[in-house]
């Protein structure tokens, strides 16, 4: 199978190669990220056009259903073409009501690790993130003997390379001196700055950045400007904040996910689009624009 051009290019970091853009398979599984997809024939459908066209980076966990996406990834796509990142998360777990409570105790770590090996199918891992904190927001705290179980099933050759999920500043720099990591996952987009110095960081170390909720949480006064940027540009919101991410510096990666062929045309268009400085510029003060 032969890798298109997408939109943005490749980030290399620490030797592995992300394509920019990539997908997220979470709406992949049934209401609440819990339990089957309302369409089966379509989950299957969406993985395996994500691949025809160019997408080589898959963002997963087995959490996700529980174990629904990583079974659906394999049917859709296994055995996997060789330059196929699939990138998976460890650190919580599901219960009855459809929460999602931490589960990073060592031995829980390493049983995750080795469900998604199995779920996958695979020997070996391609990147495995830690995920720390909230449902949607870091924690301070220690997290170097956490980190500390997954460098030691990467020296046994389970997984490749690390990366984290929802962590704050501090807890970068204090896995780095654990283990070299590739790339970081946070809540981030044009109305939620609180990661601006990160990516900075993270760019500075050559490590990937890649957001989650692309357009979560904006207030009524910032969907507004952003409708109107949108339709003063002729495209949709989503192709704004996704166009405006790509632009924001070299080392963020993209993961949109959706359960629908039709938006995941509409997600790879949008991330071609090129915003004018002047419209870039708006997009900046959008954050503070509930201030003035």
């Amino acid at each position: 199978m032969t890798t298109t051009n997408l939109p943005g290019g490749t980030y290399t970091a620490a030797g592995l190669e992300f394509p920019r853009i990539g997908y997220g398979a979470m709406q992949l599984a049934g209401p609440g990220v819990l339990g089957p997809p309302k369409d089966h024939k379509e989950a299957i459908r969406v993985l395996r056009t994500a691949v025809e066209l160019g997408i080589r980076h898959i963002d997963t966990a087995d959490f996700y259903g529980p174990h629904v996406v990583n079974d659906l990834i394999r049917e859709a796509l296994h055995p996997y073409p060789q330059d196929l990142l699939l990138v998976t998360k460890v650190g919580n777990k599901r219960d009855s009501q459809g929460g999602w409570p931490e589960d990073r105790e060592p031995d829980a770590l390493r049983r995750q690790v080795h469900d998604n090996l199995r779920r996958l199918g695979v020997d070996a891992l391609d990147v495995v993130n830690l995920r720390m904190g909230g449902l949607i927001a870091p924690a301070p705290g220690p997290i170097a003997e956490t980190f500390e179980v997954l460098a030691e099933m990467r020296q046994q050759g389970l997984i490749r390379h690390l990366g984290l999920s929802n962590v704050t500043d501090d807890q970068v720099i204090e896995a780095q001196a654990v283990a070299p990591i590739v790339c970081v996952q946070n809540r981030y987009n044009i109305a939620h700055r609180q990661d601006d110095a990160l990516i900075d960081y993270t760019a500075r170390q050559n490590i990937a950045f890649v957001p989650y909720f692309p357009l979560g949480g904006f207030t009524k006064l910032q969907s507004a400007t952003l409708d109107t940027i949108a339709t003063s540009l002729d495209t949709a919101p989503h192709a704004v904040a996704l166009a405006w991410l790509l632009q924001r510096s070299p080392n963020v990666l993209l993961i949109p996910g959706t359960s629908s062929v039709t938006h995941l045309y509409d997600n790879i268009a949008a991330a071609a689009l090129t915003l004018p400085a002047i419209v870039v510029e708006d997009l900046n003060e959008l954050a503070e624009r509930d201030e003035r």
